[in-house]
């Protein structure tokens, strides 16, 4: 088993990642003020990534869109901003070293006759390179403990068995799983602050970092903004775009995040207070945070 607990780095650096297929919405906008304030209470780096890898859904109005957004709340990147798309080449070069490896195979299995395992793909298939074809990542025994400081104890002993993710796609594009290991290894980023949600994804990417013989950074778990029926506010669920550099915004973003702020004046002022305020062992445990009456107007 592997036990994976904080990485050891002497500058921080965090990032947030948005994926361009939408603008910017209330729950990213507390993902963003998360990792942002995590960053800045350390003196650390805070670095934005597009990842636009996903060509079909993407959009660069959207990347556009999303960065103006953020700018409007003055959360600057502190470094130019990494785009996926201009890197293809490099996910290439990983799954080469991958395929060197033998951990990855190629497969031309359907939707449709996947449909039974209710989307996942759980042995390695017969499959040829003949055909249009995906790449996947075997199936593994390895089992990962891993200390998230918001979450708890993690333990993953069943992901990687009966599942093999898609590395990269039939139509050519790289799936989130190996970009976001890659550039996360490239950027020298030394801690995660995301969403509740992606913690289904924290074992194939430790697995991946393993793999590649690399360092994971220190990850932890925000609780999402849920909805009424306890879905997470998100653009597949038609979030409505939030309002540029609106301070009212920003303090209920910051009140989910445990950071109530009297009167402030301006943004500027609220960021500065809440980087003093922000204590992630406040949202200790916490998985969802429904959204409240007075927020509905977001959804």
């Amino acid at each position: 088993m592997s036990n994976h607990d904080c990485a050891v780095s002497h500058h921080y650096r965090g990032r947030f990642a948005p994926s361009p297929t939408g603008p910017l919405h209330f729950g990213s906008l507390v993902s963003a003020l998360a990792s942002y304030l995590d960053a800045k209470k350390q003196q650390g780096s805070w670095i934005i990534r597009i990842e636009d890898v996903d060509g079909t859904r993407c959009k660069p109005s959207f990347s556009e869109q999303i960065t103006q957004t953020l700018n409007s709340y003055q959360l600057f990147s502190d470094e130019p901003i990494r785009v996926q798309s201009q890197h293809i080449e490099i996910y290439e070069q990983q799954l080469s070293e991958l395929k060197k490896q033998q951990v990855v195979f190629p497969c031309n299995c359907t939707r449709q006759s996947l449909a039974q395992y209710n989307g996942s793909h759980p042995h390695e298939c017969q499959s040829t390179r003949n055909k249009p074809h995906s790449w996947r990542l075997k199936t593994s025994s390895a089992v990962y403990q891993y200390q998230d400081e918001i979450q708890g104890t993690l333990l993953f002993t069943e992901d990687l068995k009966n599942n093999c993710p898609v590395l990269k796609r039939k139509d050519g594009f790289f799936s989130y799983q190996l970009a976001v290991v890659v550039d996360d290894h490239l950027q020298n980023i030394s801690h995660l602050v995301r969403g509740a949600d992606l913690m289904d994804t924290t074992a194939q990417q430790l697995h991946l970092y393993d793999l590649f013989g690399w360092t994971p950074p220190n990850i932890c778990h925000i609780p999402l903004i849920t909805n009424h029926s306890g879905d997470k506010i998100s653009k597949q669920n038609h979030a409505k775009p939030i309002e540029n550099g609106h301070l009212p915004t920003l303090l209920r973003a910051l009140h989910y995040l445990k950071i109530d702020l009297e009167a402030t004046s301006s943004i500027a002022e609220a960021l500065s207070l809440a980087i003093e305020a922000w204590d992630p062992s406040k949202l200790k445990g916490i998985k969802d945070l429904p959204l409240e009456e007075q927020d509905l107007h977001f959804i």
